[in-house]
């Protein structure tokens, strides 16, 4: 397992590289054993939060990337809670240690500067729920990345009054963690993988929502029949499902949008819909389009410009083929990893050790933090709760750190 775990290190190099503001809560000490502790922002919705997690088994389906095992995927289900619990971890301890060892790479830092183990979320463990049928949103990382790595924003939207799912895709995540102490690294196949990659994602979101629906029947879907939060299947709304992602979770869960009439709504975190074909028109979402609502959000810079609908052509032909309302924002200063925790995370850092450079400029850019963290809190829910919840938002006038583009 060493080993695996010294390949997998470089694979957290492409996702860390967006850890580099600071409206962190709590204190600057160090945690016991001398390690960097991570304080994450409070969500700011009026309900406590709760997750549990859950060990999902696709009985029927081959694993694409080690073939003759069925295909698992750990999710974790956030939700509002009618009281505080003692919280999660924000990575399970063998995920933390993989990933750690990455992350200890990229920041040029020795193994262990960073407290990855020890980190709590914001989630209340089997947190009783707060009855009432909630919205629910899908959420799938990036290439590589652990789910976890996007409390922030999903912590936010549970406060809000939102069910939350999120989804590693195992063996391509840097780990993911089961019960019984097992954990998978990536396990690629030889290149390329991009279209594998790709379908594979989108049969998991829909296997989720499958198992969703079993849940929402009094099922429960865990492989080891652990127990649930009671109610938590009661408080599903299945008939306002959305989905959102970053980098190739955004366009998963735009493909998700396409293909699959259960989601409403959808929003891409700086994901190019073209992935996997040499010509974006090949690809079958960006020549379908769609007629239901979808937010795009880019970074500042990606290739010769900003991210957006007249710089990346698979963004531009899916605008043009797609007649449902639709909303295109840009990070002008901010970087492709300005979207999840890492744009919290490396200002932390920065507290207590030097954070290279060139690691900042690649991944968050010059972006004051506290604005990004804003328009994150406001945009995500703004647009979900238009479309799931028909509460009109004004898409008129951009926050700071944020521009509309026309």
């Amino acid at each position: 397992m060493l080993n695996r775990r010294k390949l997998i290190a470089s694979a957290v190099l492409t996702p860390l590289a967006g850890l580099a503001g600071s409206s962190l809560s709590g204190g600057a000490a160090f945690a016991a054993a001398g390690a960097v502790p991570i304080r994450l922002p409070r969500p700011t919705g009026p309900h406590p939060v709760g997750t549990t997690e859950l060990h999902l088994v696709d009985a029927g389906r081959d694993d694409p990337f080690v073939p003759g095992r069925p295909r698992e995927l750990m999710i974790s289900v956030w939700y509002p809670a009618s009281r505080v619990t003692a919280p999660a971890p924000y990575l399970l301890p063998l995920t933390a240690e993989v990933f750690g060892e990455g992350a200890a790479i990229a920041l040029q830092q020795p193994v262990g500067t960073v407290d990855w183990a020890g980190a709590k979320s914001h989630g209340g463990l089997l947190a009783p729920v707060c009855r009432g049928k909630r919205p629910v949103v899908l959420f799938s990382p990036g290439f590589g990345v652990p789910r976890g790595l996007a409390s922030i924003g999903v912590a936010e939207l549970a406060s809000r009054g939102y069910v939350v799912v999120t989804v590693d895709h195992t063996y391509e995540a840097a780990a993911v963690e089961f019960p019984g102490h097992r954990v998978e690294v990536q396990t690629l196949p030889p290149k390329p993988y991009a279209l594998l990659a790709r379908s594979t994602r989108y049969a998991d979101l829909r296997f989720v929502l499958d198992c969703l629906e079993g849940l929402d029947r009094g099922e429960n879907p865990d492989a080891e029949q652990r127990r649930l939060p009671a109610g938590l299947g009661g408080i599903l709304n299945l008939d306002r499902v959305g989905s959102y992602g970053h980098s190739a979770g955004g366009l998963s869960s735009i493909d998700l949008l396409v293909a699959d009439p259960r989601v409403r709504a959808a929003i891409d975190l700086d994901g190019e819909l073209g992935y996997g074909y040499d010509d974006p028109a090949d690809a079958p979402t960006v020549a379908q389009g769609t007629n239901r609502p979808f937010l795009l959000m880019g970074s500042g810079a990606i290739g010769p410009g900003p991210h957006d609908h007249h710089t990346d052509p698979s963004w531009g032909l899916f605008w043009d083929h797609s007649s449902g309302w639709k909303r295109d924002l840009n990070l002008p200063n901010g970087r492709h990893y300005s979207f999840v925790d890492y744009q919290a995370l490396i200002p932390w850092f920065q507290r207590f050790f030097t954070v290279p450079p060139e690691l900042i400029a690649n991944t968050i850019g010059t972006a004051n933090t506290d604005q990004v963290l804003r328009a994150m809190r406001t945009y995500i829910p703004a647009f979900f709760d238009q479309h799931l919840r028909h509460r009109p938002y004004d898409w008129t006038r951009a926050l700071p750190e944020t521009k509309f583009i026309a």
